[in-house]
């Protein structure tokens, strides 16, 4: 009932994130029904991208110039350095328009079940860049997760061998406008063990 053609366009379209077989082929069927006008232009666009996107060689962001445009930045603190866990968590951060240092994405976090040791991260980078000097503090950025506090907490060990001592990570607990009766206890734990004088 479906070219083989299709069929490919459809199971690719599943693997992206969000999306499963059903809006795989609903968003198939948008793309070939709008041919002129979505489709070339999309096709046009990720082969540029193909092309032109790259990974920063000093932070791990992606960019279509090396170093990326938030490395080049000269109004942005390079004594300050958010350590993240993928592209889409400095995004994320870079939404709040609150940070202005610099960050380092690590591109995974350690995984003993998925094989993901420290050899794996981008964190030979990172030491390189605290040894250069010039930073104060680096922040950690990483998911609440058993795999994000391992990750944080070996990176706090390597950090402190190269002498950069004013580490920080996040703080955890009660979202802004969170109601403490919607939350579980593990957030209510972590809101009370990160309080604050007022």
């Amino acid at each position: 009932m479906i070219s083989d053609e299709l069929k490919t366009l459809i199971h690719l379209l599943s693997k992206l994130p969000g999306l499963g077989p059903r809006s795989g082929k609903r968003v198939a069927l948008h793309l070939l029904q709008n041919r002129t006008t979505t489709l070339s232009a999309l096709a046009e666009s990720l082969q540029i991208v193909k092309v032109k996107v790259k990974e920063c060689t000093v932070c791990g962001n992606l960019d279509s110039q090396d170093p990326c445009f938030l490395c080049q930045d000269p109004r942005r603190d390079t004594s300050f350095i958010c350590v993240v866990e993928s592209v889409a968590d400095l995004w994320a951060l870079e939404r709040t328009a609150s940070f202005k240092g610099h960050y380092h994405v690590l591109g995974g976090v350690l995984s003993a079940l998925d094989g993901v040791g420290p050899e794996d991260l981008r964190l030979t980078s990172l030491l390189h860049r605290c040894q250069r000097g010039g930073v104060h503090e680096i922040i950690l950025a990483l998911n609440a997760t058993v795999e994000g506090q391992t990750t944080s907490h070996y990176i706090t060990e390597r950090l402190r061998e190269v002498g950069i001592t004013h580490i920080s990570s996040l703080a955890r607990g009660v979202p802004v406008g969170g109601e403490l009766d919607y939350l579980d206890e593990g957030t209510l734990s972590a809101a009370l063990l990160s309080r604050r004088g007022v």
